[in-house]
């Protein structure tokens, strides 16, 4: 199955490249061979016009959306870390869509985010109709190789490694035999590397990662500007469109995602300072396209970022040392791997398309350190990658694509127990010891003659002979005790186990909401630590793909 439809995704990913191409090529004037990142060759009338008229379009577009179906759009990432890889392929067509409307403004966004939406629904969309395990369906949402590990799935497993695998290399071959894409970039013969430029590549991971933190945030800037103007939202498209315009007037390498012009930089060497104005235009290009409301990821125009920072980079050096002009690919690539991995938050993806591109293992090597060096200041310092950034602003705390959504699922009220032993506050003593004899339960739930709760005690405590002389007076309510400690039925284990700590007790009524304090049942700290340590062990074995990882064998004699 995931041979059959990676050919398919492979298919359709090389169709919607070359139609973008086409689009390029009719909005902007291009030539037949002429790509719009490179900035050559572009109408400069149509610089002004396509992108704030393509905003228009795509906010009316997204306002008809939103009033239509008023969910937001489940990504790949969110997918698999809240909802088990289930996705709706409508939506992901409705995003897909939205991100190719983008690109063909010029929108200085790619369209990976696209493909790895259209290709994740497509793929959650077949496993949800062969009813997969949450497990299996999971896997089926990678988008790629290490792309998804990293990303999509959040981590490396051997149940994984074959399904994905298999899709991805049918995609690619499935791609190759219909139109032999070009690669992304090819850098000519090996690369001489000294010792001591090891040294300099950590310190441009260094400043990478300050790249791309102000790129992350720029992005939020970029939204709370545009928020304060008080224009409908369905004109910010245009509006970011028209500043992006007036940046690509004198950088138009701004442009659309960045394919073009990373070829471009590794056949050209510009010079110090139009390399510096170039990395700051591309930055506040990608920010205020996604800001203001442009469909894409960042995926293409960080590379691209990377790769010019990494050219202005080596200029700089040169000016100090002019021997190491004969390394500025090599900077190129190793700022293109790190800025790109600590944007996307995918540091072996990086390292691996550096490998594939240049088979340089001692130049591979670079990368990585740069890669760590980037990866690791972002992740400790800032503590976001770009798709946790826009989770972490719109209120989701997700730090990645672990599955999480499982905790979500296991709720009180699937767990709690729906006979709970109930006596009316106005019983007393006496009465009670006649209804529940000792032995006959364990705890006793106290409510008003209106069905609100009280509080709860133990039946041994109804019996103990402390209470015979005032037993047929006092009533129940008397020896009940923690009104508040309760549960709802929709709160989560991690929520209750929580609740069970700061009450100090070992037994909770439920309430079906927060309205009116009624009890439908209740739940046991016991039972909950063993539904949770259950789950997670049923987890990690699904995730190594082992049937018995906990169970323990016969023990020797």
């Amino acid at each position: 199955m995931c041979a059959v439809l990676g050919g398919v995704t492979g298919a359709f990913v090389d169709g919607v490249r070359q139609l973008i191409e086409a689009l390029h090529r009719l909005s902007f004037a291009l030539g037949s061979h002429d790509l719009l990142s490179t900035g050559l060759h572009v109408d400069r009338v149509r610089v002004v016009l396509v992108p704030a008229i393509g905003g228009l379009l795509l906010g009316g577009i997204a306002a008809a959306g939103r009033y239509y179906r008023h969910r937001e759009i489940v990504d790949p990432v969110e997918a698999n870390a809240l909802y088990g890889g289930r996705m709706s392929f409508l939506d992901s067509v409705r995003l897909g869509f939205a991100a190719l409307l983008s690109n063909t403004a010029g929108a200085s966004v790619g369209m990976e985010a696209g493909y790895s939406q259209l290709g994740s629904g497509f793929f959650s969309s077949i496993g949800q109709f062969f009813q997969l395990r949450r497990e299996d369906e999971r896997i089926f949402v990678m988008a790629g190789a290490f792309y998804g590990f990293e990303l999509v799935l959040g981590q490396y497993t051997l149940r994984a490694l074959t399904p994905v695998a298999v899709a991805a290399v049918a995609a690619t071959l499935s791609e190759d035999a219909i139109s032999h894409p070009p690669a992304l970039f090819h850098v000519a013969g090996l690369m001489q590397i000294n010792t001591e430029s090891y040294a300099l590549f950590l310190l441009l991971g260094v400043l990478a990662a300050g790249i791309a933190v102000l790129t992350m945030l720029g992005v939020t800037w970029s939204e709370r500007g545009l928020r304060k103007l008080r224009a409908p939202a369905w004109t910010k498209p245009a509006l970011g469109g028209l500043l992006l315009s007036l940046i690509a007037l004198y950088f138009p390498q701004v442009l659309g995602s960045g394919h073009g012009a990373i070829q471009y930089h590794f056949d050209l060497r510009l010079a110090l300072l139009p390399l510096a104005g170039l990395v700051v235009a591309k930055m506040v290009a990608s920010a205020l396209s996604i800001g203001s409301g442009f469909r894409g990821g960042l995926f293409s125009s960080s590379l691209l970022l990377g790769c010019v920072f990494g050219a202005a980079f080596a200029q700089a050096l040169a000016l100090f040392d002019p021997s190491l002009v004969h390394q500025y690919n090599a900077f190129m690539l190793v700022g293109m791997g790190s800025v790109a991995a600590a944007i996307i938050g995918a540091p072996l993806t990086m390292v691996f398309l550096v490998l594939e591109g240049t088979g340089d293992f001692p130049l591979t090597m670079g990368v990585l350190t740069g890669v760590v060096m980037a990866s690791t200041i972002v992740r400790l310092g800032f503590g976001y990658s770009f798709s946790t950034w826009r989770f972490h602003q719109r209120g989701l705390g997700l730090r990645g694509a672990h599955d999480v959504g499982w905790i979500a699922d296991l709720t009180v009220g699937r767990m709690m127990r729906a006979d709970p032993k109930i006596a009316m506050s106005t019983m007393t003593i006496a009465e009670l010891r006649k209804k529940y004899p000792i032995g006959s339960a364990k705890r006793i739930f106290v409510v008003t003659p209106d069905a609100q709760y009280l509080g709860a005690f133990e039946l041994a405590k109804a019996h103990e002979a402390a209470l015979d002389p005032s037993a047929d007076t006092a009533t129940i309510a008397s020896i009940a005790g923690k009104p508040d400690a309760h549960l709802f039925a929709f709160q989560n284990v991690r929520t209750a186990l929580a609740r069970f700590d700061q009450f100090e007790t070992e037994v909770m009524p439920v309430f079906a909401s927060g309205d009116r304090h009624e009890i439908i049942g209740y739940l046991t700290e016991a039972y909950a630590l063993k539904r949770y340590t259950q789950e997670l062990e049923r987890r990690r074995s699904a995730e190594l793909g082992e049937q018995d990882l906990f169970s323990i064998g016969p023990l020797p004699k």
